[in-house]
């Protein structure tokens, strides 16, 4: 069972999120929402000194996974999970939320993110107003 554990504004954006994407045909399902930094450093490690390819760049807490603000998707028909996705259609739709898609800088098309304007190194240093994620 995924553990989503995202603020409540994120929450609701994925929600809206997962319902446009139906509507418009794509079905899927969610991943991954909260990382703990354990877990984070867990899949750092991947391709690095453990097998697997690598999938981040980020150490734990240095995810917006471990401060409640990002989730991860794949398509899924029902029985089977996949990626072969238009991410296009999805960065569009996320874009019209509020959402920020995966697909810049080190580009993890299954990855959505809701910031309210914030730095990876605010959340880092506590800088954030939690009243922007309630």
């Amino acid at each position: 069972m995924v553990n989503l554990n995202l603020k409540p504004k994120v929450k609701r954006m994925m929600t809206a999120f997962l319902a446009e994407a139906q509507k418009q045909g794509i079905r899927l399902l969610v991943t991954q929402g909260y990382r703990s930094k354990e877990e984070q450093d867990a899949i750092y490690a991947q391709g690095r000194t453990t097998k697997g390819k690598i999938v981040t760049q980020a150490k734990g807490g240095s995810s917006l996974h471990n401060f409640q603000v990002a989730f991860d998707v794949a398509g899924f028909d029902g029985k089977k999970v996949y990626y072969n996705i238009n991410w296009k259609k999805l960065g569009k739709i996320a874009n019209e939320i509020g959402l920020e898609h995966g697909d810049r800088g080190f580009v993890d098309l299954p990855h959505f993110q809701y910031r309210a304007g914030y730095s990876l190194k605010d959340f880092q240093t506590n800088k954030i107003d939690n009243n922007k994620f309630i």
